[in-house]
Formats: C-alpha cells, sequence, structure tokens
C-alpha cells in the first residue's frame, strides 16, 4: 500500500514483495496453532501498517509530511472539530464512527486473510515450499536485473524500509525533544533590559497580523495570481493615497497546509516550531515572543483578537498578551462562514470598537488573526460598508448565498479559484481598515502562516509566504532599507526569503533592540 497520493497507480500492486515471502516461509514451516497465532499477529501488524500509510496519504495531502505515531494523534480530533464546522457535526460523527470502523474491519480481514493464506501452504508443505523457492528465485532475478514496472521496481523491499523510517521517525521525535528544550532555553535576547527593547517604535501603534493560508502561491499560480495581484496593487495604491507605504519579502514558514499555530509561534519567537511537541515545549517556557518583547517594555498596552479560538488559551501568557478577545468575545451575531467563525472585515471592525479606537496612555501593540481564508473556501464572506456592520447579522444573506463547502472541498480547480478569492477578500479587509483607521504612527506587519494545502498550491510547492511591514512615518521602512524588500505589497519573486524564525532577531534588532543573551 503506498503512502502518498500521487503513488496511487497499477504499477505499485504489482511488486513482488519480499515481507510476504518471509511471512510465508514462517507459516510454511509452523505448526497448525503457531501458524494460527502468527497469522493473526501477523495480519494485524499488516492492517496496522496499512491504516498509517492511509494516515500517511492523507497528511501528506493536507500538511505536506507523513503521520507523526508519537506527534499527530490530537491533530485526529482537530480534524474532527473541523469537519464539524466545515459540514456539520451529523457529517463529522458519522465520518469518525465510520473511519474506527473501517480500522477495525481491516484488522480483522487482514488477519483473517493471513490466517486463511497459513492453512492453505500449510495443506501441502512440499509443494508449498517448491511455490516459494520458485518465487524467491523470480524475486532474486527481478532484483539482480533491477526490472521495473513503469518506473516501479518488481522486486520489492518496501514494507520494511517503511517500517524502519517509522521507527527511525520515532526515534528522531524523542531526540528533537530533548534537543529543542535545551535550545528553546537559549536567547539571544531574554536578558535584555525592558528600555533596550524596540526603543525605535516608541510611541507607535504596532499591529501584528496573520493572514490565514497566504501563501506565495497566491501571488504566483497562474489561477490564483491574477485576481490576488490586482487586489495587491489597487491596495498599495491605496494605502499610498492615505499616506502609507509597504515593503514585501518572504519567509519560509515551518508548517505548510494547517497547524497555524506552528507559523505563529515559529514567526514570533525566533524558533524553528515544526511540531506539536517543539510547541508545547515553547509555550510552557518563558522564551521572548516578539510580542511579549513590547509587554515587557511596559510603554504599550498589548492585545490579541483571536476568531479562530473558541476554548480556553493560555499560551496568550506566553505571547504577552494583557488581554485576549476570543470567537465569544466580540460580539458578533452573524453566521459562521465555514470553519472561520467571524468574517475579517467584522474582527477588524470590532478590534477598533473594542481596542483600538479607544483614547489610552499608551500606544497599543495588537496580535490580529483574520480566519476568512481558511479552508474549505466555502463560503466566502463580502464586503460591506463599514458602517453596516452592526452586529454582524448584515452577513446572514451572504452566507446562504455562497458557495456550499462540499461543493467545493473536493474540487481541485473549484478550491483554487475560491482560495483566491478569500485571500483577496482577507487583504481587502486589512489593507481597508488601515486606511479607515489607522493613524499617522501605526505600523502594520502582515504576513501568511502557511501555504494551503497541496490540491491549491500544487504537489511539491515551496513553504514561501509573502510578509510585509506598512507605516506612514519613513523612518519605520528606512530601518529595513537593508533587508531589501520590495516596495509595496507584493514581494517579487526574487525579493529576500528567510527562514520564518529568522523575522524576531532581524525585526527586534532593526528597531534597535540591544541583543542580552540567556544560555541553557
Amino acid at each position: 500500500m503506498p503512502n502518498r497520493m500521487e503513488s496511487l497507480r497499477l504499477a505499485e500492486f504489482a511488486r513482488i514483495p519480499v515481507e510476504g515471502l518471509l511471512g510465508a516461509a514462517v507459516l510454511v514451516a509452523l505448526p497448525r496453532r503457531p501458524r494460527i497465532v502468527v497469522g493473526v499477529l501477523g495480519g494485524i501488524t499488516l492492517g496496522v501498517l496499512t491504516a498509517l500509510n492511509v494516515a500517511d496519504i492523507g497528511f501528506n495531502e493536507y500538511l505536506g509530511r507523513g503521520f507523526n505515531v508519537i506527534l499527530d494523534w490530537q491533530l485526529l480530533d482537530d480534524a474532527k472539530s473541523y469537519l464539524a464546522d466545515t459540514m456539520g457535526g451529523t457529517v463529522a460523527l458519522l465520518a469518525a464512527v465510520g473511519v474506527v470502523a473501517l480500522i477495525v474491519v481491516l484488522l480483522a480481514l487482514m488477519a483473517l486473510a493471513v490466517v486463511r493464506i497459513g492453512t492453505v501452504l500449510g495443506r501441502n508443505t512440499a509443494r508449498s515450499t517448491r511455490g516459494l523457492l520458485i518465487l524467491s528465485a523470480v524475486w532474486m532475478t527481478c532484483s539482480s536485473l533491477g526490472l521495473q514496472v513503469s518506473g516501479v521496481p518488481v522486486a520489492s523491499e518496501r514494507t520494511v524500509a517503511v517500517a524502519k523510517d517509522r521507527v527511525e521517525r520515532v526515534r528522531e521525535t524523542i531526540r528533537d525533544e530533548r534537543a529543542f528544550a535545551k535550545e528553546a532555553r537559549a536567547d539571544a535576547f531574554g536578558a535584555t533590559p525592558a528600555d533596550q527593547l524596540v526603543p525605535d517604535l516608541r510611541g507607535k501603534d504596532v499591529i501584528f497580523t496573520f493572514i490565514e493560508s497566504y501563501g506565495r502561491s497566491a501571488i504566483e499560480d497562474p489561477v490564483m495570481a491574477p485576481g490576488v495581484d490586482r487586489t495587491l496593487a489597487s491596495s498599495t495604491a491605496a494605502l499610498a493615497k492615505a499616506g502609507f507605504h509597504a515593503k514585501s519579502g518572504w519567509l519560509t514558514s515551518a508548517t505548510y497546509g494547517g497547524s497555524s499555530w506552528l507559523g505563529h509561534s515559529t514567526t514570533l519567537s525566533g524558533l524553528w516550531i515544526d511540531n506539536q511537541s517543539r510547541y508545547r515545549t515553547v509555550t510552557a517556557g518563558d522564551h521572548l515572543t516578539l510580542t511579549k518583547a513590547f509587554q515587557k517594555t511596559g510603554a504599550w498596552d498589548t492585545v490579541g483578537v483571536m476568531p479562530g479560538v473558541q476554548k480556553g488559551w493560555p499560551e496568550s501568557k506566553w505571547y504577552g498578551l494583557d488581554k485576549v478577545y476570543n470567537a465569544f468575545q466580540m460580539g458578533y451575531k452573524g453566521p459562521k462562514f465555514s470553519w472561520s467563525t467571524m468574517p475579517d472585515q467584522y474582527a477588524l471592525e470590532a478590534f477598533q470598537r473594542l481596542e483600538h479606537g479607544k483614547k489610552r496612555d499608551k500606544p497599543l501593540m495588537s496580535e490580529i488573526i483574520l480566519t476568512s481564508s481558511h479552508q474549505p473556501w466555502a463560503p466566502i464572506p463580502k464586503m460591506v460598508g463599514w458602517d453596516e456592520l452592526g452586529d454582524g447579522s448584515v452577513f446572514q444573506g451572504i452566507e446562504k448565498a455562497g458557495n456550499k463547502a462540499a461543493d467545493v472541498i473536493a474540487d481541485s480547480d473549484k478550491s483554487k479559484e475560491e482560495y483566491g478569492k478569500s485571500i483577496q477578500y482577507s487583504v481587502t479587509s486589512l489593507t481597508q481598515f488601515m486606511e479607515r483607521y489607522a493613524g499617522d504612527d501605526t505600523v502594520l506587519v502582515f504576513l501568511g502562516d502557511h501555504q494551503p494545502i497541496a490540491r491549491v498550491s500544487g504537489d511539491h510547492a515551496s513553504r514561501d509566504v509573502p510578509i510585509s511591514i506598512v507605516a506612514k512615518d519613513p523612518k519605520v521602512l528606512d530601518k529595513i532599507a537593508d533587508w531589501n524588500w520590495t516596495d509595496g505589497l507584493r514581494p517579487a519573486h526574487d525579493a529576500p526569503v528567510w527562514k520564518m524564525n529568522l523575522f524576531r532577531d532581524r525585526f527586534l534588532t532593526a528597531y534597535g533592540s540591544t541583543p542580552h543573551p540567556t544560555k541553557d
């Protein structure tokens, strides 16, 4: 059983597996009762390997990597929640029950199949032995000559190789946990005094915004790019008319297709957080995040706008947020748009009403997560008059008239089209917010958290995401002139590409922060 979608072709099933020959030899050699026991255990093992291969297919399609048997179990619950939000609770429940039932049936049938094969082989051990010797000779001949069918070797050792790979992945995960815990305790800015953190941004309202699934593909794929590029061009011009200017580059995300929190935490911590174990480790410690650096100065109020958070979120302390608004605290009474709890335009208006528009003694540092571009990209909100937003009820008709998730989720071409539209909507919401509400001392940093899934970005797509800094004060952009970023909101194809974890230290340094390392 292949573990990648592109390998699901007939040639993959035309191989002679050496594991099958060895297993058959063991069954032939055993007496009846031990043969049955070994057959059951062997069948269950094959069933588990098959289920893991199917899990690999799903994870490779959505997250660009295989299933990790140590770290990824909790993501299955996230997948169920995503289905519930997208397709409804009944569909999610039926899917969960169906998956469990299929795994049970698979294990049972595989066990019965191997026992059956053992019984057939045991009826005439002499004939079975001769047959195995002939097949073994064929396998060795094919292996020696390198015979292939449609590029696939006839003599296969794949199951052993995959099993070894899984064992090595487990070992590597355990080693990585230990090494990363040590790495996270060292911090180039961990001991920097408060008065030496971001001194060149004092008095500025600073907004860090992540746009869900905003990746390089949105800007360069021939299907999505024309619409997104028009939006970026018109938004750049509109911001310039309002007195704002921008510079843009690329970051290589630590995640792909999903697990947005890994992208958020990598950007803001300066550490490469590409799995759940690393995320748990770093959020349980006191490694300085970019947002917490502002809180540490005492010169800013800090707030988080998190429309995707629908339960407790203890990580807010690690991020250094004095106050967090979750999905239920922004007064939204309109419909959900699939997984997204509210349109980005409403979330930004709520931010203005609850925090940004209030008079305060200190400037404001904000972290905002925009969710309207979350898959399955159906239905997608539309822009309405900012004065018409109210409690969000205005979106009722828009949601009802939009596409159904079931009509988009399995169609690659439709997904690409709707994904591009969702990015256009999110960028438009954010830049119109800036035109309408941002002041002379507002600084906006916005970026994507990761590329969209392979069905949209394509197989083997890069992990790059755009990042832009927008400000009225020319001194703010002058500080990053040596970064060689592109003017405007659309980074050039050959604009600098950094790993996402490098952004924190470069941003802190650019705006006057002095390194004072803590060490392990």
